[in-house]
């Protein structure tokens, strides 16, 4: 998911008014790229927006004015189930052939145009951050090792400096504000809703659901208890209604389903990944980012204190907020870690 303010009826701008910049990241494997570039400030919103980019940017930045930041994430669409039928009714308008040797055979194709056959799947954030093009942005990984002091010290401090603002968006969806339309459940503890990053035209193995706390209390796992007052009920109930609702709507099993949590997450306010077990690939699904509900909730009854104890090994990005203060104090993790060999 991302943020928006913008509804489909008001949709200010057109991708053909995007000014290239750079390429922040690109994948082979995922037929994405990653781009950088502005789009203009509708006029709707040219006042609200240019005024809080002064104050951001400083008075000289001019150009900002009329146009602002926006990032691109255009990826390859998936065949959906009704693609194979028409391979026998043109849908592969034109072919040229690369190889042929004994039986096999490579060519290019191009697809017949169709409206219910997007060539390309687009994502754009508008106005981008600074925060935003790091996090997309292609960057190395250190592995860190966060212990409960460090959590204290060093993770803890740096996502409560987070404005409120960074994640208004969230409360904006729990608030009924925006995706109203787009929410599947909603309780008093959490809501489910489609994930922005999943094309429901595509197979049903790209499933890909949100469940969202309703409440900011939890801004991480790190915030999760066991015991009578503590989340595993409200946990449990995630796990069932997800189970519930791809069952009703699209005849999947409980086998079918995975679910975890991300530590570091992408934004402090908790929320629970659903997606299709037969996923596989996903970056978010990465040893040490990704953590399965229920081993979560089997430890939190196990130990109800049990997630703020761990020591938690992730891969941080070097253009991530945490980045300097972890990588400093791995490095002094290591050099104690020689000193008692």
């Amino acid at each position: 998911m991302h943020p928006t303010s913008l509804t489909d009826s008001t949709f200010p701008y057109e991708i053909k008014d995007f000014n290239f910049g750079r390429i922040l990241d690109e994948n082979p494997n995922f037929h994405s790229v990653i781009v950088l570039g502005t789009l203009p400030v509708p006029s709707s919103l040219q006042s609200s927006e240019t005024s809080s980019s002064k104050e951001a940017s400083g008075p000289s930045e001019s150009v900002a004015v009329a146009r602002l930041p926006a990032i691109l994430r255009i990826e390859r669409t998936a065949f959906p189930p009704s693609f194979t039928d028409g391979l026998s009714s043109g849908v592969v308008a034109s072919t040229r052939l690369i190889e042929h040797t004994d039986i096999y055979s490579w060519m290019h194709g191009w697809l017949e145009r169709k409206e219910d056959l997007p060539d390309v799947k687009i994502n754009v954030i508008f106005p981008a951050t600074e925060v935003h093009i790091r996090k997309y942005t292609k960057q190395e990984l250190l592995m860190v090792t966060e212990t409960p002091e460090l959590y204290d010290g060093v993770v803890k401090p740096y996502i409560e400096a987070f404005p409120a603002s960074r994640t208004q968006w969230v409360r904006d969806v729990v608030d009924g504000k925006s995706e109203a339309e787009r929410i599947l459940c909603r309780t008093s503890d959490f809501l489910i809703l489609p994930d922005m990053k999943w094309d429901p035209s595509g197979p049903i193995s790209s499933l890909y659901l949100l469940a969202l706390a309703c409440g900011p209390s939890i801004r991480s796992l790190r915030d999760l208890r066991g015991g009578k007052r503590g989340h595993v009920g409200m946990l449990e109930e995630i796990r069932e209604t997800a189970y519930e609702i791809v069952a009703e709507r699209w005849g999947l099993g409980r086998g079918n389903l995975r679910m975890y949590v991300h530590y570091q997450p992408s934004y402090y306010h908790f929320h629970v990944h659903i997606v299709h077990a037969s996923q596989a690939g996903m970056m978010g699904m990465t040893v040490g980012q990704a953590h399965l509900l229920d081993d979560i909730i089997s430890m939190l009854k196990l130990s109800p204190t049990v997630l703020s104890e761990l020591t938690f090994t992730y891969g941080l990005g070097a253009q991530h907020g945490l980045y300097g203060g972890m990588a400093a104090a791995q490095a002094e993790l290591d050099v104690s870690w020689k000193g008692t060999r």
